[in-house]
């Protein structure tokens, strides 16, 4: 299998009436990508610029970040033609690696506008290189620029960041000095969801598991659903006992503690996201946890409840 690494600049509109009326919010302009072999020894690159058929003007931000111009994507090819080269030279038994989880989600976005087979039916699993770089060189919870990462691993650093081919280069060799077993901490794209609760994915890592679900018409009836709720401790599969049931502040993330007879605290999260078919989804994590954990969610819950107290007692 090979390790396809990826990056992508992408222009936006330069204007609100623009971005309203546009059912297209990122406009690919640039692919990069390095080819790995299993043994991480790079056996191709591919880098293109695309003419922009929907944004007619650089956004200012962009510009001063990639310094790409119009005029310099005037003769290039558009989108489509660009992305199928692409994908073709991605071969058959290949994995996409970024630095980050935004440019697989516009791949996608972008392939669907303009008219492309979607690359997968379900979830795309991927390596985020962002992510197993905190994993081997730091707390596993920071997230940090492509730049510092290059910068502390004393990889050479002679081209400018920010264009999709030097960036890409760069994602590459940070990878190549991933340790072998963070490789079992892969991410999902969730551009395309489970169709089906037969599909929905239920994955247990080194110390934690996540959970992502098909689509559902409102956070209610989410949070109605049986395995969106459920509270087995994801090591042995126990039914566990409630220290702290679900509860939430804005209806966007649910937290739960849990004690299972055999690994004690679990932490439950549940994070309410939109698909791009404007529906609810759910992303929920859990994760052994100590007692300093616990007492932070006690004290989240009683926040929330006396804050809520006092806005009652306001009303009154």
């Amino acid at each position: 299998m090979d390790y396809i690494v990826l990056d992508l600049e992408w222009n936006q509109a330069d204007d609100l009436k623009t971005k309203r009326e546009s059912r297209l919010t990122f406009e690919i302009i640039e692919i990069g990508a390095v080819k790995l072999n299993s043994d991480m020894a790079q056996t191709g690159s591919f880098h293109e610029l695309i003419k922009p058929q929907v944004f007619n003007r650089m956004n200012q931000v962009t510009q001063e970040l990639i310094h790409i111009s119009m005029d310099e994507l005037e003769n290039c090819r558009f989108f489509r033609e660009a992305a199928e080269d692409f994908l073709r030279w991605c071969g058959d038994d290949y994995i996409f690696c970024t630095w980050g989880n935004l440019d697989l989600f516009e791949l996608q976005a972008n392939m669907d506008f303009y008219g492309m087979p979607c690359l997968s039916q379900n979830s795309l699993k991927y390596y985020d290189v962002q992510k197993l770089f905190s994993i081997c060189f730091e707390d596993k919870k920071k997230r940090s620029a492509l730049q510092y990462a290059v910068e502390l691993l004393g990889i050479e650093d002679g081209e400018p960041f920010h264009r999709a081919d030097t960036d890409a280069f760069y994602a590459a060799e940070v990878l190549k000095k991933i340790k072998k077993s963070a490789f079992s901490n892969y991410s999902f794209d969730t551009y395309r969801l489970p169709a089906s609760k037969a599909e929905e994915i239920n994955i247990v890592f080194d110390d934690y598991a996540k959970y992502i679900s098909r689509e559902f018409s409102s956070k209610v009836s989410a949070m109605n659903d049986r395995d969106v709720v459920s509270t087995k401790c994801f090591i042995c599969g126990s039914r566990t006992r409630k220290r702290v049931p679900w509860f939430s502040k804005n209806g966007k993330n649910y937290y739960a503690i849990m004690i299972c007879p055999r690994h004690g605290y679990i932490k439950g999260k549940i994070r309410m996201k939109k698909s791009v078919n404007d529906r609810i989804y759910v992303v929920k994590n859990m994760k052994q946890v100590g007692m300093d954990t616990v007492d932070d969610i006690i004290r989240k819950k009683n926040h929330i409840r006396d804050d809520r107290k006092e806005r009652r007692h306001r009303e009154q």
